[in-house]
């Protein structure tokens, strides 16, 4: 007997909801016609307009593309709040829905809230699952216990841990039904990343293989790498900063961020986020020269020609990823020009 045939690797879109969601789902529409697979949707709720909103416009306005928060959180939302709306729009795209959840970054930081800690996810994902599969749960609040239980549950929808860090990255192999991984596509954090769902999952004994694993990654279709590479330096310092220099250096790439709080001062919100990218580019090069840069894009990010790209991809798909996300440069326009460049000339190569 022959080998299963390993199916082709999904390749999604993240398209922040900076625009009226009935604009929105304008973009998302020409992903699909174009042949991506998945559209993921940021949740920020100061930045961005509602991401369960955009979602529901989204499902009504297309067929077959895959939907998916990238990332929401059970910080600025109850994991009851989370369940609900992740069952609505659901319902309107069956089998086409994936809730993916992270600790919070830049919807809690702005509100001067903290991150979900490595107990809290444990415990929000075990209350989400519960829920969803319209099991009772009691609540502890200031009035006592309340068992309860989600009316109208959905146990099919999926949900993807989004994880950095080697403790979240050993829960989402123990507990998550997929991995979002931020890692970059640099083999060797890759490498690193991946052992450790692994381990999560086998300590839980369940199949580390059969675990979807998608990668986010910044993406531009070039030929001109230094001038995309300048444009990611935000990216790298924000890295490096926020506990990522030892991955950076694994590549050879070595970045003396300042380990002071008011690394974002002169941008807003954040350098990831920053509403004027030239001023965010132009503050990080005090950190991150041009030469580190380019090696931040051609290791860790897709930049480059189509083909390069494209090849990139295969090799992913080889190493076990089953997915990646590409991202645009920029949080408050669509990513339309990336999503022309890679449907007209990646897409089709794979």
């Amino acid at each position: 007997m022959s080998g299963a045939v390993q199916p082709p690797l999904r390749v999604g879109i993240r398209i922040p909801p900076c625009e009226r969601a009935d604009r929105i789902v304008e973009t998302v529409r020409r992903a699909e016609e174009l042949g991506f697979s998945d559209a993921w949707f940021p949740d920020s709720q100061l930045l961005w307009r509602d991401v369960f909103t955009t979602l529901t416009a989204a499902a009504l306005g297309t067929e077959r593309i895959g939907l998916g928060t990238a990332v929401t959180n059970l910080v600025t939302r109850h994991p009851a709040v989370v369940a609900s709306a992740a069952r609505s729009v659901a319902e309107l795209a069956p089998g086409r829905f994936t809730l993916g959840l992270g600790v919070g970054n830049s919807s809690v930081g702005p509100v001067g809230l903290k991150q979900s800690t490595n107990s809290a996810m444990r415990a929000g994902l075990a209350q989400l699952r519960a829920l969803l599969d319209g099991a009772d749960w009691d609540f502890e609040g200031p009035a006592g216990t309340v068992r309860s239980r989600l009316r109208d549950p959905r146990p099919d929808v999926p949900l993807h841990l989004a994880a950095s860090g080697p403790r979240n990255l050993r829960l989402a192999g123990e507990v998550a039904d997929g991995v979002v991984l931020l890692s970059g596509v640099s083999p060797r954090t890759l490498a690193g990343a991946t052992a450790r769902v692994r381990e999560g999952a086998e300590a839980a004994g369940r199949d580390a293989a059969a675990l979807p694993l998608t990668v986010s990654a910044y993406c531009a279709v070039t030929d001109d790498i230094e001038a995309a590479a300048r444009r990611l330096k935000p990216i790298c310092a924000s890295i490096a900063h926020n506990g990522g220099a030892p991955f950076l250096a694994l590549a050879g790439i070595h970045v003396d961020v300042p380990d002071v709080p008011d690394i974002n001062a002169g941008v807003y919100p954040d350098l990831v986020h920053a509403e004027d990218w030239d001023a965010a580019v132009k503050i990080t090069s005090e950190w991150v020269g041009d030469e580190a840069a380019l090696r931040f894009a051609e290791e860790f990010c897709l930049v480059g020609t189509a083909e390069q790209i494209a090849g990139r991809l295969r090799a992913l798909r080889a190493g076990g990823v089953s997915g990646v996300f590409l991202q645009h440069v920029g949080s408050y326009d669509p990513p339309t020009e990336l999503i022309e460049t890679v449907g007209a000339s990646v897409l089709p190569a794979l």
